[in-house]
C-alpha cells in the first residue's frame, strides 16, 4: 500500500489487515484528501475489500464522515511496453537500412519464389560465401527480433540451470534480458557451424557441411522477417486475448524450428538421399535432436 506515493506496508502473506493510516503520516501534514494505492505483482487487488473499520469522528459537526473517493483500478500496461516499441523500431530501421544499402543481398535471401523452388538449379544463396558482413548484421537482427518475442512471451530461458549459475540476469531487467537472450540466440546460430564441422567429420560427411549451414542461415533469417509482425499481435492484442497471442508465439516459433529442418532436409535430399540410414541419421544428430531440445525449452515448457 501506498500513501501519497510512498510505501507504508508490504503485506508478508495473504491475510486480513488494520491499518491506521493517520500514524503514517507526518505531524505537520496539513489536513485535506490523501491518495491511496494498492498494487500487486501478477494480479488486480480487490477493491471492493478494502473499507474503513471505523467511521471518521473527525469530521466537523452536521457533516457526514469524509468519504472516500471511487476506487479505480489503474490499466495494467505490458510490462515493458516502452521497451518493446523502443527495440521494434530499431529493427526497422536496421532492416531499412540494410535493404538500401545491400539491396542484392537482401534480395537474394528475401525471395517468396526461391524458398520453395523445385527447379534443380541452386539458389543464389547456397553458393555464396556465408560468412559476409551482410549475414552477419542480418544475424544480429534476427538474434534480437527472436529474443524479443522470448521475452515478450515469458520464456525465461534462464530456467536452465546451467545458465542461471553462469548469468544471473534479473526479471525485471527487460533491456538486459533482450540483450542476453539476443547474444545467446546470435551464439548458438554463428557457433552451429563448429557443431556442424564436428559432426560432419564424424559421419564422414562433411562435404554437405558447407550447403547445410548456408540453408539454416537462409530458412531462419526468410522466416525471421516475420518476428517483428507477432511482435506487434503482442503488443495490440495481449490485454484483450492473451491466450490468443500466446498460442500464435509459440506457434510461429514452432514453425519457425520446424520450417529450417525440413528446409535443410530437402536440401540435402537433392544432394544424397535421405533414405541412406547413414545420412538420416547424421541429419537426426544434427537437427533433429538439437530441434525436439529447443521445443522443449522454448515452447512446450510454457
Amino acid at each position: 500500500m501506498f500513501l501519497d506515493n510512498q510505501l507504508i506496508f508490504k503485506s508478508p502473506a495473504a491475510a486480513s489487515y488494520t491499518l491506521d493510516l493517520a500514524t503514517f503520516l507526518p505531524p505537520s501534514a496539513p489536513a485535506g484528501q490523501r491518495l491511496l494505492c494498492v498494487w500487486h505483482a501478477d494480479a488486480v487487488p480487490n477493491l471492493s475489500s478494502f473499507a474503513n473499520a471505523t467511521p471518521d469522528v473527525s469530521a466537523a459537526p452536521g457533516k457526514s464522515p469524509s468519504t472516500i473517493a471511487r476506487a479505480l483500478p489503474r490499466p495494467r500496461g505490458h510490462q515493458g511496453q516502452t521497451v518493446f516499441i523502443g527495440f521494434l523500431l530499431l529493427i526497422g530501421l536496421l532492416y531499412g537500412g540494410l535493404r538500401a544499402s545491400y539491396q542484392p543481398g537482401f534480395a537474394r535471401i528475401y525471395q517468396f519464389e526461391q524458398l520453395w523452388r523445385r527447379g534443380n538449379n541452386e539458389p543464389d544463396f547456397l553458393v555464396k560465401p556465408t560468412i559476409t558482413w551482410l549475414n552477419i548484421l542480418l544475424v544480429l537482427i534476427f538474434s534480437l527480433s527472436f529474443a524479443l518475442l522470448l521475452v515478450a512471451i515469458h520464456t525465461n530461458i534462464q530456467s536452465i540451470v546451467i545458465l542461471r549459475r553462469l548469468f544471473a540476469v534479473p526479471e525485471s531487467a527487460i533491456v538486459l534480458r533482450v540483450l542476453f537472450y539476443t547474444s545467446l540466440i546470435a551464439a548458438f546460430v554463428l557457433g552451429k557451424y563448429i557443431f556442424l564441422e564436428l559432426m560432419g567429420y564424424i559421419f564422414d560427411v562433411t562435404a554437405l557441411v558447407v550447403v547445410q549451414y548456408r540453408e539454416f542461415i537462409r530458412t531462419i533469417l526468410f522466416m525471421g522477417l516475420f518476428l517483428p509482425l507477432v511482435m506487434l499481435l503482442y503488443l495490440g492484442l495481449n490485454q484483450t486475448l492473451p491466450e490468443t497471442v500466446l498460442w500464435v508465439s509459440n506457434g510461429v516459433v514452432s514453425l519457425l524450428l520446424l520450417g529450417s529442418v525440413f528446409r535443410i532436409a530437402r536440401t540435402l535430399h537433392r544432394r544424397a538421399s535421405l533414405l541412406n540410414l547413414h545420412l538420416f541419421s547424421y541429419l537426426c544428430a544434427t537437427e533433429v535432436i538439437p530441434l525436439i531440445i529447443l521445443l522443449k525449452i522454448i515452447v512446450f515448457t510454457y
